[in-house]
């Protein structure tokens, strides 16, 4: 039985895998990733930072070996290519002696547990109670919680009036069916939780180097009927760059392509709902449905001319025919532990005393829905809009080490450092990849701490924790 298990290959499983190995446990990063690195080696180059001060220990490292590999100076490149992501983790792991299984479906033992992935799958197995989806604004009094405005002006919505059923009245593919009140009339319920997920998507990586793309091919089942919606918003609009390609965004002529815009590379139909709690099955079948419209969508763009140039990359995710081979799950579960970090902690940071990492990045909830409403003034005309986005602008704060352990009756020996004890609310910022690698180097010590002394994860002497972590360079005060 080792010290440590990291269960899940995402880049937090990482962090949380090499600090426990350089702090002296045996250590096994586990899970049923087919890859290194979760979304940083998957699609997700272009590095959300925040507040680049409050990047430092195990993330900087990273970001630093990013910068060496390009000779550039930190933060000259904002992300590496996925390959070379995926190259330098494992490199990491490897230095550090940290023994790795792909492609496992169940843990193997071990004294202390860091869940590292991004579905919190060892929190129902731990016994350990959480939350999936926004709650309302009530449960912890948060201005910005639940249910959104179905219109809030931004890049992601629709600025134009669409209407969003098809000749014969039917609903268009990709808006669902909003909840009507007693006259017919689509519900705001604002403020209302709903369990309501941001959306998922693939990031995809393209290529404007014609040696090295590949043309977008017909995929099986391509209805272009499935995006009449996106040909309504493109004629409308006459958008020419549907999805904000920036020639050399990444090095080597790439770019990561983020959801810009109001129809994206977001599935918005709510079929995510599913997925924190979903069996394996499920979830394949999620991946697959999101998947399928991504290449669908991509090659509408192509067939419109409107990716001339762009292509898959040929020296990317080569196993999987150039398409990523992480899903882009911006949240899964969310602990319910011994501190739920709220929009409180972020607005108006109070200051823990034992604080572990610093988070900076916006409340960054993207859209939840894509749907309709009738507008008043204009006689049940319907049209149809994006829900959910929100974006809130926070000052540095800190994340308490309690936000990354269960009660103590539920277990003492998980530590959760990616689906943390937080709001859906508290959480938009807490995602961002930097950050969570630092959580992520900080249950790894922890984890170590506590399987050398053979103490709960609650008992961690949190002023040694501390001091680890900043003899390690990482920021916990700005």
């Amino acid at each position: 039985m080792s010290d440590v298990l990291v269960w899940g290959a995402t880049a937090t499983g990482v962090a949380a895998a090499v600090a426990a190995a350089e702090a002296g446990a045996a250590t096994v990063l586990a899970g049923p990733d087919r890859h290194v690195g979760g979304m940083v080696s998957g699609g997700l180059s272009w590095t959300d930072v925040g507040d680049a001060r409050a990047v430092g220990g195990f993330p900087r490292r990273f970001y630093a070996a990013v910068a060496d590999h390009y000779g550039v100076e930190l933060w000259g490149v904002r992300g590496p290519e996925p390959h070379v992501a995926e190259r330098l983790l494992e490199a990491e792991l490897e230095r550090a002696g940290v023994e790795v299984r792909l492609g496992v479906e169940a843990p193997p033992s071990a004294a202390v547990l860091v869940d590292a992935g991004y579905e919190g799958d060892l929190l129902p197995a731990e016994g350990v109670p959480y939350r999936v989806g926004r709650e309302g604004r009530e449960l912890h009094g948060e201005r910005w919680a639940g249910r959104q405005p179905a219109y809030r002006p931004s890049k992601h919505n629709f600025a134009q009036l669409l209407s969003p059923f098809a000749d014969d009245g039917s609903l268009l593919p990709h808006v669902r069916e909003p909840e009507l009140d007693g006259d017919g009339w689509p519900a705001e319920r604002l403020g209302e939780g709903d369990g309501g997920l941001q959306a998922y998507g693939f990031r995809v990586c393209l290529t404007h180097d014609g040696a090295n793309a590949r043309p977008f091919e017909r995929p099986p089942g391509y209805d272009p009927a499935e995006l009449a919606l996106l040909d309504r918003y493109l004629d409308a609009t006459g958008d020419t760059r549907p999805l904000g390609l920036v020639r050399d965004l990444l090095p080597n002529a790439k770019c990561d392509v983020n959801s810009i815009g109001p129809f994206s590379l977001n599935v918005l139909d709510g079929s995510n709902r599913g997925y924190p709690d979903g069996d394996e099955e499920t979830r394949a079948a999620i991946r697959a449905h999101h998947l399928r419209y991504t290449q669908s969508f991509l090659f509408h763009v192509a067939e419109r001319g409107l990716l001339d140039g762009w292509g898959l990359p040929a020296d990317e995710f080569e196993d999987t025919d150039g398409w990523p081979h992480q899903l882009y799950v911006r949240e899964g579960r969310r602990m319910v532990g011994e501190h739920v970090l709220t929009e409180h902690d972020l607005l108006r940071p109070p200051g823990h005393a034992d604080t572990v990492a610093v988070g900076s990045y916006n409340v960054d909830v993207r859209e939840v829905e894509r749907t309709w409403r009738y507008l008043p003034e204009y006689e049940r005309t319907a049209a149809v809009f994006n829900e959910g986005y929100l974006s809130v602008a926070v000052p540095p704060y800190g994340i308490p080490y309690r936000s990354l352990v269960p009660r103590r009756e539920h277990s003492t020996r998980l530590l959760v450092p990616l689906c943390l004890s937080a709001s859906h609310i508290a959480f938009a910022s807490v995602r961002m990849e930097p950050t969570l690698m630092a959580l992520g180097e900080a249950a790894g010590l922890a984890a170590a701490q506590a399987a050398r002394r053979g103490c709960a994860v609650q008992d961690v002497d949190v002023e040694a924790l501390q001091r680890t972590l900043l003899d390690r360079g990482a920021v916990l005060a700005l």
